[in-house]
């Protein structure tokens, strides 16, 4: 990674990554290592998660904690190992989400309540979890991941869609109450990124017209493409930046 650029303000923080074990979420984990970051990171899924801290050794420091992130206590024990192992954490990327099709008609309130779980309501308690840490610290930055699909008007996904809308809303009310303590809250949403998952599930040649079609660059977003603009905003260059949603999607919305 010489090639991208080095931010000297996030060497030796602690940085927090929910879903940190695979596509979007691993590009973040090794950005930050690469910034000599201490780096801790959640994720359901041991094996990819244990493949990619072996992947790191020797190259930074990179803890890895199994979590179920829509278990709240689960979650805020999880976070507290993380503190245990590298430091009171000033960095939060709030990325963990599972963006499952459903159908309108087989949403059950159970399911429902399972996707703002997955997708939403985690954002809120990792960042409440970790507030300490920033305000101790004089401050600090939390970088909520969104998605560009409820600004498509994407259908198919009605529990998913909503869940990443409200992101914007968490963003800013975090913003405001947590700016006076000089913590920044900024969301980050991505367009169709090609991760492994999406291309596996998703990719057909109808889904590669329409990216096409619709993004003003045309070649498909890779996972590096949302990595390097969460470093910048996590980072002091971005100083100012708070309560803003940065649109990542070559221009489709």
């Amino acid at each position: 990674m010489s090639d991208i650029a080095t931010y000297p303000s996030l060497r030796n923080r602690t940085v927090l990554v929910t879903g940190g074990g695979g596509g979007i979420g691993a590009s973040i984990v090794r950005h930050f290592v690469a910034q000599g970051s201490k780096v801790g990171f959640l994720d359901i899924d041991e094996t990819g998660s244990r493949a990619l801290v072996a992947e790191l050794e020797g190259e930074g420091t990179v803890h890895f904690e199994p979590c179920d992130i829509t278990d709240i206590e689960a979650l805020r024990a999880a976070i507290g190992r993380v503190r245990e192992h590298l430091g009171p954490i000033t960095i939060l990327i709030n990325n963990a989400a599972h963006d499952e099709r459903h159908a309108i008609e087989d949403v059950t309130p159970d399911y429902w309540d399972q996707r703002l779980a997955v997708n939403l309501k985690h954002q809120f308690f990792a960042a409440q979890a970790v507030m300490g840490d920033m305000k101790a610290a004089g401050g600090g930055a939390i970088v909520n991941i969104g998605s560009n699909s409820w600004m498509q008007s994407r259908g198919g996904m009605p529990g998913y869609t909503t869940a990443k809308s409200a992101i914007v809303g968490l963003t800013r009310s975090l913003a405001r109450d947590l700016g006076p303590f000089n913590i920044r809250v900024c969301s980050v949403v991505p367009g169709w990124i090609m991760t492994e998952r999406q291309v596996s599930l998703y990719l057909t040649p109808a889904g590669v017209a329409d990216l096409m079609q619709g993004q003003c660059l045309k070649r498909p977003l890779q996972v590096e493409d949302i990595a390097r603009p969460v470093l910048f905003f996590a980072s002091d260059e971005a100083s100012a930046c708070t309560n803003q949603s940065y649109v990542i999607d070559g221009g489709w919305v």
